[in-house]
């Protein structure tokens, strides 16, 4: 797919963009009109373009799985989307207002003005998560103020449904988020916590009651990773009037283990809205940080860091994961081979996923580059094809996703991939003979000998020579 000249006046599928509003660090945001829609509507479209992150093409694909089943006047409402194989874009209703961005030039706000504030972006998460969502990206920029005072949160890229494939966690290592409200299980690869919203929330409100970051504005690994055994400087010790009450609330959001905070958002928004009812503990009363010692202690315990994930882990339902490693530049015969074989697995078990995966080869020692000859976006065309060769099984979200993966060693990438995504049964096809294949190793070999789970690996069916005596072999069930 070749990317698309976007500018005012320029139709996409009947809607007019207008004017650009916004360009993120990931996609552009336009106004547009449609003829018989009366509502303001914005689109979203992801960028493509040479050296563009490929997590900007991921996390669109997850917001395009999750809007449309959000239901709320906390989120915006899902109007209409487009495929990848044509022009990637998500329809959705203009909020009117500004984002809580603007707040930030007026900082530190009123403790009432935060604890009213803090209370309805909670009750938008509450809402959020009822419907399977966690946001995991809660900040100032992706918050907004509809006119009549609800919260509405914006922008689901980063987020996990917990009836959906995460993406985000399959195809990437490092964490994605916002440095300054990232919670310590997100550092440590954990998505599945709700209350990881909490904690983002948390040092929101710590910013705006104080004008200053729980975590200071470091977005390095590094410091990120200092939260997991270092506290911040408690409110009062930044403001002497800062009510014990406020300060008890934020500390308890910024708990480095999960369990320490509030069970969920609802008893978050209830404290928040009776001040004179919230239990005060040891935090309402600190004015300095933790003693060193007990920072040292923090610092080399290893137990820490496994508390914190096996605190936050949810038991997904028990279905079986089926890979599908296609090879885009291989024989057709193989590809149909493997989606027979594939489509056999996925019938005989319905809760089953099935993950397309191809392997987007880079060089040793050579520049990369995202676009081909054509202007066409590499990772988008992939995936197109990938979605083509899944049609005729007719399965649809969540029991079908697709997988560009860029890697050097297309075999590693793929025991990669598997392992850290529990995938049960790989299927591969094997490439015929030729000289690269027997000095160095086919890719179906390498999987086939080091893969922790069940592989198959197939090959095309051959018409037997007439010539040859062949043993009837019974057809297969």
């Amino acid at each position: 797919m070749a990317a698309l000249a976007l500018a005012p006046g320029v139709t996409i599928d009947g809607f007019t963009l207008e004017a650009r509003l916004h360009q993120g660090g990931m996609a552009s945001l336009w106004s547009v009109t449609k003829p018989g829609e009366t509502r303001p509507m914005l689109m979203k479209v992801p960028y493509a373009g040479e050296g563009q992150d490929p997590a900007a093409i991921v996390s669109f694909e997850m917001e395009q799985m999750i809007l449309p089943r959000l239901s709320s006047p906390h989120v915006p409402q899902f109007i209409a989307s487009g495929d990848f194989s044509r022009q990637p874009y998500l329809v959705m209703e203009r909020i009117e207002g500004t984002t809580l961005l603007e707040k930030i030039e007026n900082l530190p706000l009123g403790y009432s003005d935060v604890a009213a504030l803090g209370s309805r972006i909670a009750a938008a998460l509450q809402d959020l998560h009822r419907q399977n969502v966690i946001h995991l990206d809660v900040k100032p920029s992706n918050i907004m103020l509809r006119p009549g005072g609800e919260a509405v949160l914006i922008d689901f890229g980063l987020s996990h449904h917990r009836q959906l494939p995460d993406l985000m966690q399959e195809e990437f290592r490092l964490p994605y988020g916002t440095a300054p409200y990232m919670a310590p299980e997100q550092l440590l690869g954990v998505r599945k916590d709700a209350r990881s919203d909490q904690f983002a929330l948390g040092a929101l409100l710590y910013f705006f009651s104080t004008g200053e970051r729980p975590f200071g504005e470091g977005e390095t690994m590094w410091a990120m990773r200092r939260r997991l055994w270092r506290d911040p400087y408690p409110p009062r010790s930044l403001r002497a009037d800062y009510p014990p009450w406020l300060q008890e609330i934020v500390l308890r959001c910024l708990e480095r283990e999960p369990e320490w905070r509030y069970p969920e958002m609802s008893h978050l928004a209830f404290d928040l809205t009776h001040p004179d009812q919230v239990k005060l503990t040891a935090r309402s009363q600190k004015l300095k940080r933790d003693p060193f010692s007990v920072v040292l202690r923090r610092r080399f315990n290893p137990e820490l860091k496994r508390s914190i994930v096996r605190d936050t882990a949810v038991t997904l339902p028990n279905a079986p994961i089926i890979m599908a490693a296609i090879d885009s530049g291989g024989a057709s015969e193989i590809n149909e081979a493997v989606r027979v074989h594939a489509g056999r697995l996925m019938a005989a078990s319905p809760d089953a996923r099935l993950a397309c995966v191809n392997i987007l080869k880079q060089n040793l020692i050579a520049l990369d580059t995202s676009l081909d000859e054509a202007g066409n976006n590499k990772r988008i065309e992939r995936m197109v094809r990938l979605q083509s060769w899944a049609a005729p099984l007719e399965l649809g979200a969540p029991r079908l996703t697709v997988h560009v993966l860029a890697a050097i060693d297309p075999a590693s990438a793929l025991l990669e991939f598997a392992r850290i995504n529990h995938v049960d049964h790989i299927v591969i096809g094997a490439r015929q003979s030729s000289f690269m294949r027997n000095l160095l190793g086919s890719v179906s070999a390498k999987v086939a000998a080091e893969s922790a789970c069940s592989v198959t690996v197939v090959r095309p069916k051959k018409a037997p020579l007439l010539t040859r005596a062949l043993t009837p072999v019974p057809p297969e069930s």
